[in-house]
């Protein structure tokens, strides 16, 4: 075939190459065993020369299914979903089993575009983000017939497995810490809430904790932007502008608690004397702040790996019982920003 041909590569091409027949390349191409190690490495070698790439299509419609784990996710500009996308390639890089992503901005309706395009495809599971979905994403996901993981949250009922923490206890770990330090007058700021529910039961755990001990949280802003640190340093001197005798702000993750950080330091407010701070996340970037951040590490990679174990041992032994809820405990680091008691 001349470089200048622009077709597709077909079997044929291969057997031309390799000087085997088509079905021997068939046999090698679908991993059967029963072709000689010898004749196996001609093809490989010859395809892998040629460039070509088998029609995984054509075997689907025999098996109704492909070697794709649809991971559905709410974005990827945030700092935590790379982490959980990096546990998952972790574990199925060493299967055949490849992931295909599709991000839904946090948005119900879109979440059920990517989810009806995602198993039109018919993947062989599918990771996805929460356990609050539509009606028809949950009807889809519940008729799908394929393991399906809900990730980052086990404060619900899952459609059948869930791996990830739970926000609520998070928060009310972190408003426990808040009390034991002696703060008083708390201001919460938040993003994409209602709509990030992760968030949500964060802020809800949080404030029951508080309310325990008699604080109530005395301002609130949330926005729908990105989880930026200009939007952090903003809000926080909104906020403080609005109610200057706040002693502890709390922030529903990393990037906007950090600008926080940046803009406080630069004011020459005392941190945490004055003011203390926590976000969310445990980013890793942020460790070069002139203080280390309060913060509580969301076992985001964890989550990953596992739920990607969970599809894998799924799919290898459909009837055995695999572990459906799996529960992981975060950790809050103090930092410099809060005072431990």
């Amino acid at each position: 075939m001349s470089q200048n041909e622009n077709r597709p590569l077909t079997l044929r091409d291969v057997s031309e190459a390799s000087g085997v027949s088509e079905m021997t390349v068939s046999r090698v191409l679908r991993n059967r065993s029963d072709v000689s190690e010898a004749t196996r490495e001609k093809v490989l070698q010859a395809a892998k020369q040629l460039g070509y790439v088998p029609n995984k299509i054509a075997g689907a419609l025999a098996s109704q299914r492909v070697n794709l784990v649809g991971v559905i996710i709410p974005s990827m500009s945030n700092m935590v979903f790379p982490e959980v996308m990096t546990g998952i390639s972790r574990i199925l890089e060493d299967t055949d089993l490849q992931p295909v992503v599709g991000i839904t901005d946090y948005l119900p309706e879109k979440e059920e575009k990517v989810l009806y395009e995602m198993l039109s495809w018919r993947p062989s599971g599918v990771i996805i983000a929460g356990l609050e979905h539509s009606d028809a994403s949950r009807a889809m996901l519940r008729g799908a017939g394929i393991p399906v993981v809900e990730i980052m949250d086990v404060d619900g009922d899952p459609i059948d497995a869930a791996v990830g923490i739970s926000h609520r206890r998070a928060g009310q770990q972190l408003g426990e810490a808040i009390l034991a330090a002696g703060y008083k007058r708390i201001g919460f700021m938040g993003t994409k809430m209602p709509l990030d529910h992760r968030a949500r039961k964060r802020f809800e755990g949080m404030t029951q904790a508080l309310a325990k001990g008699g604080v109530e949280v005395a301002d609130q802003e949330f926005y729908s932007g990105g989880s930026a640190l200009a939007k952090g340093r903003e809000m926080t001197a909104a906020m403080l502008e609005r109610t200057p005798d706040l002693d502890f702000l709390a922030y529903s993750n990393d990037m906007i608690g950090a600008g926080g950080l940046l803009y406080l330091m630069e004011q020459g407010i005392d941190v945490p004397g004055q003011v203390g701070l926590a976000g969310f996340n445990g980013v890793e970037l942020l460790q070069g702040l002139p203080k280390q951040l309060a913060t509580m590490d969301a076992c985001r990679a964890e989550i990953g790996q596992k739920a990607a174990e969970i599809i894998i041992e799924r799919i290898a032994n459909p009837d055995a019982n695999a572990a459906s809820h799996v529960e992981l405990t975060p950790k809050l680091s103090f930092g410099d920003t809060l005072r431990q008691p």
